[in-house]
């Protein structure tokens, strides 16, 4: 039995080898449609099907080969290595949770605002806490209730105050180094955490800032007599750790583990968790990962089908036939994964469909890949940010009780970080990595 399956280096541009992609497309994005909701068909059984019929239309090799080569992509080391990193970032997600890491962190960005600056602060306070635990939702779960609640005591639209927390959300996602984006991002386009965060925070830093000073003149006359609930300051001792070490270039596996032991340690000490308790809150939170693990090894698997027979080439040539120059490029690496984040309503896993295909670009364009790194990464996020059907949008509706898209409209940082995005690639800035 033939256990070394052919990998083709070089194959011919094939437009029918993407069909793989299309059974997803309609199974998961026009079956949606039609019923009107975008998670009754599970993204997991979506690329199941895709995969089996890309195994199935595969020419050229017996069907047991054509199962090792599927495998195959699946296995990449950097594949691998990113599963490795989101099983510890859910184990340390968890065990934060459940030690009271995320409670202690939104009293102590709360306990930083000034009144006249409230609008200003939630939104530092959410650019802060999704910047720490790496996640939009998580940072959406925790301060959009407080968010509701502030709207209320201080007459302001609650629609204008979630889309506030929502847009800090996206900023902390698109630039944490222990967000599942960034991971993504880094581990596809071959290139360290910190040198794409450096790309990434140039880009943003001006959509932010404007934002921020709008929020400050808007809310200059708000004032609220609600009070901060007391700080345990050892509890966020988890997420300085993780936050510091990540900025010292700390390997982000070392990272994550220094930041799971912080947290085990520290529910030990202030008996918030026991022993049995701590292993039970990483175990959960490994699990929690499941979907996105499965998701990456089929969506990897089916990428390499459609490599194997020319789909990749097909697309290289198609999109980037008229491109002469790398502005060109990058804007069709933001066009690609924008388009596969609207197909998905997912922004880690069109980063990780479009990834191979991005750094393909990035390879003939000479594009630097802190760079493309950096353009995966932050139109994923712009997308993700404004579509009515991502999960973060539907949490954050949810817990205040609005329809997602009264939030979008107020959804100012998204929208600014488009437009300078947009034309940080027409200037070519930031010029150091250009």
């Amino acid at each position: 039995m033939n256990t070394h399956p052919t990998v083709r280096t070089t194959t011919r541009p094939n437009a029918w080898a993407l069909a793989p992609l299309v059974v997803f497309l309609c199974l998961y994005l026009v079956t949606s449609i039609i019923v009107n909701d975008f998670y009754k068909v599970p993204i997991t059984v979506a690329f199941l099907v895709a995969s089996a019929y890309a195994v199935c239309t595969t020419k050229g090799l017996g069907l047991n080969d054509r199962i090792l080569q599927f495998s195959a992509g699946a296995a990449n080391k950097n594949i691998m290595l990113m599963i490795w990193i989101f099983i510890l970032a859910g184990a340390f997600a968890q065990s934060a949770k459940a030690i009271g890491a995320i409670d202690a962190t939104v009293n102590l960005t709360l306990s930083l605002l000034p009144g006249s600056l409230l609008l200003g602060g939630i939104f530092l306070a959410a650019c802060f806490i999704s910047l720490s635990i790496g996640t939009s939702v998580g940072t959406i779960v925790a301060l959009a209730p407080i968010a509701a609640g502030i709207a209320g005591k201080t007459a302001t639209d609650v629609s204008f105050m979630t889309a506030l927390v929502v847009g800090g959300a996206f900023f902390g996602d698109n630039l944490s180094f222990i967000s599942d984006t960034t991971i993504a991002a880094t581990r596809t386009q071959g290139c360290a955490m910190r040198d794409k965060f450096r790309v990434n925070f140039l880009i943003v830093l001006p959509a932010a800032l404007c934002v921020l000073a709008y929020y400050i003149y808007c809310g200059w006359h708000l004032h609220t007599t609600d009070e901060v609930a007391p700080i345990d300051w050892i509890k966020v001792l988890p997420y300085l750790l993780v936050l510091g070490s990540a900025f010292a270039g700390v390997n982000v596996t070392l990272v994550l583990l220094i930041g799971i032991v912080s947290t085990g340690l520290i529910g030990l000490v202030d008996h918030s968790l026991d022993l049995f308790g701590w292993f039970g809150a990483m175990g959960s939170g490994i699990e929690g990962m499941g979907e996105l693990i499965i998701v990456t090894l089929m969506a990897s698997g089916m990428l390499e089908l459609i490599r194997f027979n020319g789909g990749v080439d097909y697309i290289l040539h198609a999109l980037t036939r008229k491109v002469r120059n790398k502005r060109g490029a990058e804007f069709s690496i933001a066009a690609l994964v924008g388009l596969a984040n609207i197909c998905t309503a997912n922004n880690t896993i069109a980063i990780i469909t479009v990834g191979p295909l991005a750094s393909r670009i990035a390879e003939k364009f000479h594009i630097d890949r802190r760079k493309s790194a950096s353009i995966l990464d932050t139109f994923s996020c712009i997308v993700q940010g404004i579509i009515p059907y991502g999960a973060q949008m539907l949490i954050a509706a949810e817990l205040t009780q609005l329809s997602p898209i009264s939030i979008i409209r107020y959804l100012y940082y998204p929208m600014a970080l488009a437009v300078v995005a947009s034309i940080c690639i027409a200037l070519r800035y930031p010029k150091r990595y250009s």
